[in-house]
């Protein structure tokens, strides 16, 4: 997997990942701690030129770093639940049922790292997974954030409420978010960006969320309208 940009190679260098590889621009200048820690990390250096970037990734977007990694590895629910119990904590999970566009993943990852998400659960399948994209633009936040691909969201929104998790669903039928208490352990379901949450799963879930709208615009982006909810638990639970 590629690693695009230095502040994604540079996050991911900072949390412990590791790097095969790295590519760095020929004469680039503000990547030397990038540089000496993947040398540390034990990858190997490849200085090119910029046009041979632009040929490894397929655009110019990479600012003259690149970092090879293995692929991502995926945790278990059960790992997330337990961290957040370990710090004492009250679960804040994230539920996204069919996100498809890497860079709203990417986008939910970053807001999910900033407001203190304890993780983010998606599907195996039918979905978009962490890629080169999603870790490019979350920042370098996919170092930091735990995500478990399960086999069937549902069964998964069961397990959680059996262990007394509300489960909330982003729907513009629902309640307003700022009326709904969200200082226990929560998970809010994101549906996908054309169809939202699917049906059996939102009648499994607690309750549904929504935000009020002043437009003319009858939905807000998928990874916006989850940074505005996150933000809004963030609020309530200071």
């Amino acid at each position: 997997m590629l690693i695009e940009g230095k502040n994604a190679v540079r996050e991911h260098l900072g949390a412990g990942g590791a790097l095969s590889r790295l590519y760095v621009q020929k004469g680039l200048h503000g990547a030397e701690d990038i540089v000496e820690k993947a040398k540390a990390a034990g990858a190997r250096l490849v200085f090119c030129e910029r046009k041979e970037l632009d040929r490894l990734c397929g655009s110019e977007k990479h600012r003259g770093v690149v970092g090879v990694a293995d692929e991502y590895k995926y945790c278990g629910v059960e790992e997330i639940v337990s961290a957040a119990r370990k710090k004492g904590e009250k679960l804040f999970l994230l539920i996204l049922d069919g996100i498809e566009d890497p860079h709203n993943l990417g986008s939910i990852v970053r807001v999910a790292e900033c407001a203190g998400v304890h993780g983010i659960i998606i599907p195996r399948r039918r979905a978009v997974g962490v890629n080169a994209t999603v870790v490019k633009v979350s920042a370098g936040a996919t170092s930091y954030v735990k995500i478990a691909a399960v086999n069937n969201i549902n069964d998964t929104i069961r397990a959680l409420k059996e262990d007394f998790v509300k489960v909330y669903c982003a729907d513009m039928q629902g309640n307003s978010v700022y009326e709904t208490d969200l200082k226990g352990d929560v998970a809010l379901v994101i549906g996908s960006e054309g169809f939202g949450v699917k049906a059996l799963t939102a009648k499994l879930c607690d309750g549904a969320v929504a935000l009020p709208q002043k437009g003319k615009i009858n939905s807000l982006n998928a990874s916006v309208a989850c940074g505005v909810l996150c933000y809004e638990v963030l609020r309530q639970r200071r």
